[in-house]
């Protein structure tokens, strides 16, 4: 049962996109997911058409309760989770309260795996469990790292999101040597990808001759029915299934399960 972080600290490269479609996708395909939204923006929670304002409790109550008793690793996720948001899938939402979760963890020991120990006592429920990264390097995405087996990292065809990959990998680098030695980049998800362009397939050539196999063969296209969607709180994949983008998914999911 793998658990999947969906990372990149660099903003608008797709990660939420990814995570929602991915785990949606899975969900369809008769697997069971967790989908743990854990960056402080929620757009993950309101992508699934979770209303904010009538949840009981968040990913930040998780943390908070672990930094006051580590006794309650067991329980704490048990409150947090929202189950059936759709059929087989299942959510940890966020709201704007888990920005202030850092500062809770900041002073507790064992801080960069109190999400890993929370997983531990629902991981036997899933058959992926996916976890939605925010665009930083911080605690919340160290605590994401420590927890999770594998990554998948959605990236932009452009300069910038290269120079930004660097500096994820050395963290990665960090965390498997101290925290978690059995983390690695899973897949490398090319996204927003245009053919017609030849920045693009520049820096699909550079990530392809770095990662090698790592790279998804299948790339993410511009496609504006990925972009409506979260605004009616419903991944593309159902909502939009003849878009480009759905189908671009659909083949990710294909490949994922076939790994």
């Amino acid at each position: 049962m793998p658990v999947w972080g969906v990372v990149n600290q660099k903003g608008g490269v797709g990660k939420t996109t990814t995570a929602v479609n991915l785990a949606a996708g899975l969900a369809n395909s008769g697997q069971r997911v967790l989908l743990v939204d854990s960056d402080p923006q929620g757009n993950a929670t309101t992508g699934l058409g979770i209303q904010k304002r009538s949840v009981a409790a968040t990913l930040f109550d998780v943390y908070a309760d672990l930094a006051d008793d580590p006794d309650l690793a067991e329980t704490s996720l048990d409150k947090a989770l929202i189950r059936e948001v759709a059929p087989g899938l299942d959510v940890v939402p966020a709201t704007l309260d888990l920005a202030g979760a850092e500062p809770v963890l900041l002073g507790a020991v064992g801080k960069e795996t109190f999400l890993r120990e929370a997983l531990a006592a629902v991981r036997h429920q899933y058959d992926w469990i996916l976890i939605d990264a925010p665009p930083s390097l911080g605690l919340l995405t160290v605590n994401i790292l420590a927890a999770s087996d594998g990554l998948l990292v959605p990236m932009q065809c452009e300069f910038y999101a290269l120079e930004g990959l660097s500096q994820l990998l050395k963290t990665v680098d960090i965390v498997r040597k101290r925290i978690n030695p059995d983390l690695r980049v899973e897949k490398v998800i090319l996204t927003m990808y245009d053919s017609r362009n030849r920045l693009t397939q520049q820096v699909a050539d550079e990530v392809s001759e770095y990662f090698q196999d790592k790279v998804s063969t299948v790339r993410i296209p511009r496609n504006v029915r990925l972009s409506e969607a979260p605004g009616h709180g419903e991944p593309a994949m159902s909502l939009f299934p003849d878009s480009k983008g759905a189908a671009a998914y659909r083949e990710l999911v294909q490949e994922v399960l076939a790994r």
